[in-house]
């Protein structure tokens, strides 16, 4: 299973409506790994929640309230954080913005829906 090229060209990819204030984008992705493109409204809530998954996020703009277990922090454009493997987090944007997760292993859960 695998939807990765060489090159990715951000115009040639929908969003995909994950609530009224979140969307995102596949960006690429093989059975090691994947990124995905999350874009923030002001209010926009990812859930506190867990995975397998081991995660790193680059935030390229925006501001985001990070709760990673019990500590939080507000982290903005530039910043970045890591998420162990079935560590509870989430995050609640503060100022729009986008967050470029990488995961590892690839998320399943997330192409189930794709057509």
């Amino acid at each position: 299973m695998s939807r990765t090229t060489l090159f990715f060209n951000d115009d040639s990819i929908s969003w995909e409506y994950v609530t009224d204030k979140i969307q995102r984008k596949i960006m690429g992705f093989d059975e090691t790994m994947m990124m995905v493109k999350v874009q923030f409204e002001t209010g926009g809530i990812g859930t506190l929640h867990s995975h397998e998954h081991t995660q790193i996020t680059y935030i390229t703009e925006g501001v985001f309230e990070v709760i990673i277990e019990n500590e939080t922090k507000t982290l903005q454009g530039g910043d970045s954080f890591f998420i162990p493997s079935n560590v509870r987090h989430g995050v609640i944007c503060k100022k729009a913005g986008i967050l470029i997760d990488v995961f590892h292993p690839m998320r399943n859960d997330f192409i189930t829906n794709e057509t």
